[in-house]
C-alpha cells in the first residue's frame, strides 16, 4: 500500500477525530475517550510508516498536492501538503512516541477526575503537530502551530485549580505569542514578496531556485538580504517555540502540567517543532550564504543563539532540585545544541538529534513520572532516595535515557547525533565558539544527569514517601522499556560508517560512509568530556551519599553565590519581571489612564455638550417653531370652522343665495350703465 501526499491529511484528521470524539464523550467515558485517543495515535503511526516507505522510493523527490482554500481578489489562496523524508521521518517519531506517552497516560492520570478531557486535549495537541508536520504551505503550518499553542495552554493548565498550573498555562501562551508576532510578520512579508506562501509548486514555491534567488539578490536599505531579513522574523516564532534563549522562561514552568504533557511537549511536540520550521525553511534560511556583502547571515545568527541556549540551559540545569525542571533545563540545551547544527549548516544533524532525543527524552520524563507516581507525587529530588531496589524496571531505563543524553559511548544514540553537531561546528569557518560552547555543554550535561540518577536511584530514602515507593504498573513500564531500545538502537541509523538517516533526509538513493578515524581526534575529546562530567558527578554526588533531605548540597557549600544564582535560573524571571513586565504594568497604567481621563473626559463631555445642545434645540423647538406653528393652526383652524357653517348642505338655500347675488348683480350693472 502506497500513501501519497493526497492522502497526508489522514495523518492529523485521525488524533483530530478523537479529540471531536473525547470532547462530545460523557464525563463517565474514560475508556471510549482514551481508545479512541490511542487507536487514533496507531493508526496515524501504520499511515506515517506507509508515508516513509513512498518517500524513500524517491528520497530526493517533494510529492505535493496542492488545492485552492478560498478565492481572493482575483486569485486564491491556496494550502497543500508535502512527503518528503524529513515530513515521514517526523510523522512517524511523533506518532510513535505519542502513542507510548497515551498508553503511559492510562495509568498516570487513572484516579484524574478530568480522565477524558485530558485525552482530548493529547489529541488535539497530536492533531495539530500532525498537521504542522505535513504542511506544504507556510500559512497551513502557521493554523497548526496556533493550534499546537493552543493545546499546550490546556494542557500546561490542566490542573487549573493550581495558581501555579493557571500561572504557568499563561506564562507558556503570551511568551510564544511574542515569537509568533515575529513569525506572523515574516509570513506577511514572504507573501507581498512572492505571491504565495506554498513551499513547492513547480518552480514557483518560496523554496524553490526562482524565489530564493531573487529574495537573496534584493538587499534592504540596511544592508540585508530580503532572504535574511525574513529569515529572521521566521526564526523568531522557533525562538518562542522550542525555548530558545530569551525566550526560554516558559519551558522550565510548563512542568507544572501532568507529567505525560511534560513528555509530549519535551519529546515529540511543540519544542519540536521550532527545529522542525527551521529545518523545513533551511533553502531560505540558507539562501543569504552565497553573498559576501551581507553584513549579517541568518544562519550565524541562529549558530550562536543554538549555542548561548546549549550553554545556559545545561549550566541552570546543575543546581535545580526538581527531578521535571532538572529534564526542562536539559530539553532547552539540547535543543540549543539542534539549533547550533542548523546554524553551523548541517540540518541533517539537527534532525538526527532531534529523532535521538524524542526517544530518550520522552524516556527520561515517563521515567520521572513513574518515580513521581510511585512516591505520591513528591518531585524534590532532595526528598526521593534509594528507588533503585523497589523501582528496578524504571531505574534500568531511566539509566538508558541518562546515558544516551550524556552522550555515553558507543551503544547510546545520544552520542552518535551529538557527535555528528560537533563535528559540524568543527567545520564551521565562522567562528569557533559554538563548538566551545557545545563541548562545556557536555561535560555540564553528564555532570548534572550523574547528579539526578545518584540523588533519585542510589542511597537512602529520604522520606516517607520514597520508603514507600514501589514499581509502576506494567502499563507504564512497558512503555518505558520500548523507549529504551529505540534509545539504544536509533543511533546506529546514523553513524559515521553507515549514515543511512543523513543520506536519506538529503535525498540520497546510496549510503555512502567513512572511517570511524576521521574526525576522531574531536570524538576522543567529546569521549574524554563525558567521562570527565560523569566521574565529576559520581565523586561529588555518589561517593558520598545525600543522608537527609534538608543536607545542603555539596555546590551550594562550594560556592552559595553562583549555586544560588543557578538555582534562580540566572534571575531571568526577576529581569523580565523588573524590565519587561513592569514597562507593561506602566503602559497599562497609562493606557487605563488615557482611557479613563482623555477619552473618558472627550466622552463626558462630548455627551453633556449633546445634552446642552439638546436642551437649546427642544426649547427652541418647543416655544418657538411649535408655538408659531400652532398659533398659525388655530387661527387657520377657527377661518375653517367660521366657514364651514356657512355650508349647510341645503340645496334651496344654495339657490336663494345665487338668485340674490343674481339680483344684485344686474342691479349694479343697470345703475353703472345709467350713470
Amino acid at each position: 500500500m502506497i500513501i501519497s501526499a493526497q492522502h497526508l491529511w489522514l495523518i492529523p484528521a485521525l488524533p483530530l477525530l478523537a479529540a471531536g470524539i473525547g470532547a462530545l464523550t460523557p464525563r463517565g467515558g474514560r475508556s471510549l475517550s482514551a481508545g479512541a485517543a490511542i487507536a487514533a495515535m496507531v493508526a496515524a503511526f501504520i499511515l506515517s510508516c506507509l508515508a516513509l516507505r513512498t518517500a524513500l522510493i524517491d528520497p530526493a523527490a517533494h510529492q505535493t498536492f496542492n488545492f485552492a482554500w478560498f478565492d481572493l481578489g482575483h486569485g486564491a489562496v491556496r494550502l497543500g501538503f508535502l512527503l518528503d523524508p524529513l515530513t515521514a521521518f517526523m510523522c512517524v517519531m511523533v506518532t510513535f512516541v505519542g502513542a507510548l506517552i497515551f498508553i503511559f497516560s492510562t495509568g498516570y492520570m487513572k484516579d484524574d477526575a478530568n480522565f477524558k478531557q485530558f485525552f482530548c486535549f493529547l489529541s488535539l495537541f497530536a492533531a495539530a503537530m500532525l498537521g504542522l508536520l505535513v504542511a506544504n504551505s507556510l500559512l497551513l503550518l502557521f493554523i497548526c502551530w496556533e493550534l499546537v499553542g493552543l493545546a499546550s495552554y490546556l494542557l500546561i493548565g490542566f490542573w487549573f485549580h493550581k495558581p501555579s498550573a493557571a500561572a504557568a498555562a499563561k506564562k507558556a501562551f503570551i511568551t510564544t505569542r511574542i515569537g509568533d508576532l515575529g513569525f506572523l510578520f515574516g509570513i506577511l512579508w514572504l507573501y507581498d514578496a512572492r505571491g504565495t506562501l506554498l513551499f513547492f509548486d513547480g518552480g514557483h514555491g518560496v523554496l524553490e531556485a526562482a524565489s530564493l534567488s531573487a529574495m537573496a539578490g534584493t538587499t534592504l536599505s540596511c544592508g540585508l538580504a530580503l532572504s535574511t531579513a525574513i529569515g529572521l522574523l521566521i526564526f523568531c516564532g522557533a525562538v518562542g517555540k522550542s525555548g530558545q534563549f530569551p525566550l526560554h522562561v516558559w519551558l522550565p514552568d510548563a512542568m507544572e502540567g501532568p507529567t505525560p504533557v511534560s513528555a509530549l511537549i519535551h519529546a515529540a511536540t511543540m519544542v519540536a517543532a521550532g527545529v522542525f520550521l527551521i529545518a523545513r525553511v533551511y533553502p531560505l534560511m540558507s539562501a543569504d550564504q552565497v553573498l559576501a556583502s551581507v553584513p549579517v547571515h541568518a544562519l550565524t545568527v541562529v549558530a550562536f543563539i543554538g549555542g548561548i541556549t546549549a550553554l545556559m540551559g545545561a549550566c541552570i540545569a546543575v543546581a535545580q532540585n526538581d527531578i521535571k525542571r532538572v529534564l526542562a533545563f536539559s530539553t532547552v540545551s539540547q535543543l540549543g545544541y539542534m539549533m547550533l547544527a542548523l546554524g553551523v549548516g548541517s540540518w541533517v544533524a539537527a534532525i538526527f538529534h532531534l529523532l535521538t532525543h524524542a526517544f530518550f527524552k520522552a524516556l527520561l520524563f515517563l521515567g520521572a513520572g513513574s518515580v513521581i507516581h510511585a512516591a505520591h507525587h513528591e518531585q524534590d529530588m532532595r526528598s526521593l532516595g534509594g528507588l533503585r531496589g523497589p523501582m528496578k524496571t524504571t531505574f534500568a531505563t531511566f539509566a538508558i535515557g541518562m546515558m544516551a543524553l550524556a552522550g555515553v559511548p558507543f551503544l547510546f544514540s545520544g552520542f552518535w547525533s551529538k557527535e555528528a553537531i560537533l563535528h559540524a561546528a568543527l567545520e564551521w569557518d565562522v567562528s569557533i565558539l559554538p563548538l566551545i560552547m557545545g563541548l562545556a555543554a557536555v561535560v555540564l550535561t553528564a555532570f548534572y544527569m550523574t547528579r539526578l540518577v545518584a540523588e533519585v536511584f542510589f542511597g537512602k530514602a529520604r522520606s516517607h514517601a520514597a520508603e514507600h515507593a514501589h514499581e509502576s504498573p506494567a502499563t507504564m513500564t512497558i512503555p518505558l522499556v520500548i523507549l529504551a531500545a529505540c534509545a539504544i538502537a536509533l543511533g546506529f541509523l546514523g553513524t559515521p560508517a553507515f549514515p543511512w538517516l543523513q543520506a536519506k533526509l538529503l535525498g540520497e538513493a546510496e549510503v555512502h560512509g567513512h572511517s570511524l578515524l576521521v574526525g576522531a581526534g574531536l570524538m576522543g575529546l567529546s569521549i574524554v568530556l563525558v567521562a570527565l562530567g560523569l566521574g565529576a558527578g559520581w565523586a561529588i554526588y555518589g561517593r558520598k551519599l545525600r543522608q537527609s533531605a534538608t543536607a545542603k548540597d555539596p555546590l551550594e557549600t562550594a560556592s552559595p553565590p553562583l549555586f544560588a544564582a543557578l538555582a534562580a535560573r540566572l534571575g531571568f524571571d526577576e529581569l523580565y519581571a523588573a524590565t519587561v513586565g513592569r514597562a507593561n504594568l506602566a503602559f497599562g497604567a497609562l493606557s487605563a489612564g488615557f482611557d479613563r481621563y482623555v477619552l473618558g473626559g472627550t466622552i463626558s463631555f462630548l455627551t453633556r455638550f449633546a445634552h446642552f445642545t439638546g436642551v437649546v434645540s427642544l426649547e427652541n423647538d418647543e416655544s418657538g417653531l411649535n408655538a408659531g406653528f400652532n398659533a398659525t393652526s388655530e387661527k387657520l383652524r377657527g377661518a375653517g370652522q367660521s366657514y364651514s357653517k356657512a355650508q349647510t348642505g341645503d340645496a334651496h338655500g344654495y339657490l336663494r343665495v345665487l338668485a340674490l347675488a343674481f339680483v344684485v348683480l344686474v342691479l349694479l350693472v343697470v345703475l353703472g350703465g345709467g350713470r
